[in-house]
């Protein structure tokens, strides 16, 4: 009796291939923050940057925080098929560029997305295999302070920013892993180990 081999098999498994990690969570709970300070100790983590049709706000720089479209570009990506998901939130429009993470995936890098729940809900549909984080504020009295705090918006973009929120927050179940920002070092440290 005689086994046979494929040729070309190899007895080693093969490398396991990076997933897609989401990171989303209600505005003002610290997503960029906790991002920001994971990167800035594994500047080799990528990020997608995502087109956005809002301004920029002071110090936001074009390919940095976002890619800064109109209205009639960002029409042409969504047609293209060029967007991996998009969204509309609080009157602008936002969207991962799906060729960039498609090419550091498939060049073995793992990448994370930092989105919201419209955008989450579409990659989950696109991907499944995609790893989706879910960042919690440690209260809701917390997310308010934040929000309110941070002196960038007017009252009425902050009460529908309160109002997705708690929307946003309802949905935590829909996600595969949840972080609580009680401190941005140990979340950052958590998402960082998720990433590997």
């Amino acid at each position: 009796m005689s086994t046979s081999v494929s040729r070309g098999a190899s007895p080693v498994a093969p490398a396991r291939q990076p997933r897609l990690t989401v990171l989303s969570g209600p505005s003002g709970v610290g997503k960029s923050t906790v991002v920001a300070h994971m990167r800035k100790a594994h500047p080799e983590v990528w990020l997608s940057v995502s087109c956005t049709t809002r301004k920029p706000r002071p110090g936001e720089q074009e390919g940095v925080q976002y890619f800064f479209v109109d209205d009639e570009q960002f029409d042409k990506l969504i047609a293209n098929g060029e967007l991996l998901e998009w969204a509309e939130f609080a009157g602008n429009r936002y969207g991962t560029p799906r060729k960039a993470v498609l090419d550091r995936l498939e060049a073995g890098e793992p990448v994370l997305l930092e989105i919201d729940l419209q955008g989450a809900r579409q990659v989950r549909e696109t991907m499944p295999e995609a790893r989706l984080v879910f960042l919690a504020p440690p209260s809701w009295d917390e997310l308010v302070r934040r929000l309110t705090g941070r002196g960038t918006e007017s009252p009425e973009v902050i009460e529908r920013r309160l109002a997705a929120a708690k929307v946003e927050l309802a949905a935590e179940s829909e996600f595969d892993t949840t972080l609580v920002n009680t401190s941005v070092e140990d979340v950052a440290r958590e998402l960082l180990a998720l990433l590997r």
